[in-house]
């Protein structure tokens, strides 16, 4: 007696979703596996799924064509830093900012993710903020309160007392208070694993370590390791059993090798990798993730007479000089690269310039959409929800103008972007 009632509730349940199918048509499409792309283009969208890829528009869609574009897989970036900004790191604006409060950088964070979100990229990990910026973030764009990309945060990067992730190196003893585990700094095995559990219960998706020097700490290292191996194996470990990835900020060599053999699941940087040790990344399955952009708007803002601390003046020149050539290496050995800025060194809404620099230094097209899209989804963890235009999958859309394959800058030109279904920008309206 039920069946007829459970019939008619279903019919009525699927013809609703055929009354609210949206059919995107575009001359090209690429689904972020493929070598090649696929012509013409077409999506269908039901809510925020998607339900077909290919073929005609039902009939019952509402149609958006837009032209001569390609509808493609919405970007994700491995590397960002909303909460930071180019000209904090400056003389002058490090001053500044030492006077503003936890809400402007908040408030300058939501703008900074929603540049980034029509910019094309709504999926991000952060990888290092203050304040729980970024977890507040996080959580502000899940629950709808403002426009983003989704986030994964890291909280803090971990590192040692005086390195690169030590937020007080370069002032003078006692000038602030000395940081701890919980503060992000630690200096034993159990002192990282404890610092491992706080982020996580901080709300941490991600644990980002620094394991060699960086550009922008107030001293004179770039390259040196900063981590013993046994503090490695232990922050991998703990990470791991903690159900998150980690990723290690790594310009030098040796820190880096360090950590692929703590089964590290990202490099960050490496201007310093060697042949040997980009062999090891390939044989692991170590992700690389160069942030050529970050070199390139430092370099890029010196020209422009940017005043900089000449330490990280020294540092940035050393590191770029390095680090195309290591890309280049990296790729003609077929280790995986995964695309990630340091969005935050350079403009928000910018990102998609890494594409034009990946394929500069020797990257073809493809294999930079690739690493944008399916790549970075895999490292993330979120494979089985997007990355890729498959019916089923979350309905994550962008458009660029003409064919990225013939001019990957068309990039930098989104003009639609979908993120779970939700239209935030259709500059062909």
């Amino acid at each position: 007696m039920k069946w007829p009632g459970v019939f008619l509730l279903c019919s009525a349940a699927a013809f609703a979703q055929q009354e609210n199918l949206v059919a995107l048509k575009a001359a090209r499409l690429f689904d972020g596996k493929a070598s090649s792309l696929t012509a013409p283009g077409l999506v269908v969208v039901s809510g925020s799924r998607i339900v077909q890829v290919g073929g005609m528009p039902p009939a019952s869609a509402k149609v958006i064509d837009l032209g001569d574009a390609t509808l493609l897989p919405v970007f994700m970036d491995a590397h960002t830093h909303l909460s930071f900004n180019a000209q904090e790191f400056t003389p002058a604006g490090r001053s500044i900012a030492q006077g503003r409060t936890t809400a402007e950088f908040t408030l300058q964070a939501a703008e900074n993710a929603r540049k980034t979100l029509l910019a094309g990229f709504t999926t991000v990990r952060d990888l290092g903020a203050s304040d729980y910026i970024d977890v507040g973030l996080r959580n502000a764009i899940q629950r709808g309160l403002t426009a983003g990309p989704r986030i994964l945060s890291a909280v803090r990067g971990l590192g040692t007392a005086g390195g690169h992730c030590d937020p007080t190196t370069g002032y003078r003893p006692g000038f602030l208070p000395e940081p701890g585990p919980q503060q992000g700094v630690a200096n034993s095995p159990d002192e990282f694993r404890a610092a491992v559990r706080y982020m996580v219960k901080a709300g941490a998706d991600v644990i980002k370590v620094c394991a060699t020097g960086g550009v922008l700490s107030l001293n004179n290292d770039v390259d040196s390791s900063q981590l013993t191996q046994a503090e490695l194996n232990a922050l991998v470990d703990e990470s791991h059993a903690k159900g998150r990835k980690a990723a290690a900020h790594a310009h030098g060599d040796e820190g880096a090798r360090r950590a692929i053999l703590a089964g590290i699941d990202s490099i960050e940087h490496g201007s310093f990798l060697k042949e040997e040790t980009l062999d090891l990344m390939k044989q692991r399955g170590t992700r690389f993730v160069p942030t050529l952009h970050a070199l390139d708007s430092i370099m890029e803002g010196l020209k422009q007479g940017v005043q900089m601390d000449p330490r990280n003046v020294a540092k940035a020149r050393k590191a770029g000089d390095s680090v195309m050539a290591t890309f280049r290496r990296a790729v003609e050995k077929g280790v995986v690269i995964a695309f990630g800025t340091d969005a935050g060194v350079g403009a928000h809404g910018t990102n998609a310039r890494e594409f034009r620099l990946m394929v500069q230094a020797g990257m073809p097209p493809i294999q930079a959409l690739k690493s944008a899209t399916s790549v970075d989804a895999e490292l993330f963890g979120i494979a089985a929800e997007t990355g890729t235009l498959e019916s089923g999958k979350l309905a994550d859309i962008v458009a660029v103008p003409g064919d990225p394959l013939a001019d990957i800058t068309s990039t930098e030109r989104v003009f639609f972007v979908m993120k779970e279904g939700v239209i935030h920008r259709n500059d062909r309206k």
